[in-house]
């Protein structure tokens, strides 16, 4: 189901793909716990956690997604997504359209999930959350992650005989490679919200982040037709890769937001963009340093004018 961070009851933007996250059990548990879950057609509440739930899309659900549908990316936002702001920043995300008359996941069936194998991380990893303390920015290295259940009274799964450990059902939902391209858009995220509420996202930013993070081929475009090439530095190697492997294409878009909203290492400018900036910056502050000389100037003159009408008069 999701993903949550820190002891002190604060929870990523997954959390809010539960209906009830108060339903978290009160245990910290490891890949070798033991816990009894099973769902199939045959539990009275299958696909009852399909409906009235917010399901928070990563940029890899879409990507996976709108290829099972064979559609653009901006086709898949379009008809099977509504806006969103990640959980407790202003980042901009998306979230699953529900269906107006069931107010459930589109893709969902009485018979089940017709997307199944490619389907969204936040449904994979219910009913097992991981609290994950470096995305938090914990600095306790040897208590980074842990594992915890969500109960929800409806959810008859836990009635069933069937016994895992939390490292096979992980297995078994394929969550591993969610983990794994989820990580640095989840540090983005949580990196954002460490800033707090005193500092916000510039309108422009915010659109850079909502295009990298949802359509990749416009992103792709802004690399290839904009002046990104002539601004930053990319091997020929890597621009192959670029123009055609997707996932290599996701992967990038997250060094470059990471690059442009927090500063990281990743990116490198030319030189000669560095030292006509520079050059930009200097000629500005000669500029406004030239004016505050007029200005100064003409207060002098204000004051002798002033000065001398003052002695006239006496």
């Amino acid at each position: 189901m999701t993903d949550t961070t820190t002891d002190k009851g604060k929870k990523s933007f997954l959390d809010e793909t539960d209906k009830n996250p108060s339903h978290v059990m009160p245990e910290k548990l490891t890949l070798d716990s033991h816990l009894k879950f099973s769902c199939h057609p045959g539990v009275s509440c299958f696909t009852a956690c399909c409906h009235n739930i917010k399901i928070i899309l990563t940029p890899y659900d879409i990507l996976i997604l709108r290829k099972r549908l064979g559609i653009s990316a901006h086709e898949f936002i379009t008809e099977h997504t509504v806006p969103t702001y990640l959980e407790k920043t202003d980042m901009p995300g998306v979230m699953m359209k529900l269906t107006q008359e069931k107010n459930g996941c589109p893709f969902v069936t009485p018979e089940g999930c017709t997307v199944y194998a490619d389907r969204p991380s936040a449904c994979r990893y219910y009913p097992v959350g991981m609290a994950d303390f470096h995305e938090g920015g914990s600095d306790e290295p040897e208590e980074e992650k842990f594992f915890f259940l969500v109960k929800e009274p409806h959810c008859k799964g836990f009635e069933e005989d069937k016994e895992w450990t939390i490292g096979e059902w992980r297995a078994d939902q394929g969550v591993e490679v969610r983990d794994e391209m989820n990580k640095e858009w989840l540090r983005l995220v949580m990196r954002r919200k460490s800033f707090g509420l005193q500092a916000t996202l510039s309108e422009a930013a915010k659109r850079m982040f909502f295009m990298a993070s949802t359509d990749l081929d416009t992103f792709r475009k802004f690399i290839f037709e904009s002046s990104f090439l002539e601004t930053y530095e990319v091997d020929d190697e890597t621009l192959k890769s670029l123009k055609e492997d997707d996932i290599e294409l996701m992967h990038f878009s997250f060094k470059y937001l990471a690059n442009t909203l927090f500063g990281a290492a990743g990116l490198n400018i030319r030189k000669e963009k560095i030292k006509a900036k520079v050059e930009e910056i200097k000629q500005r502050q000669d500029g406004v340093l030239l004016k505050a000389e007029q200005e100064y100037e003409e207060l002098k003159a204000e004051r002798k004018r002033l000065q001398d009408e003052e002695a006239a008069g006496k």
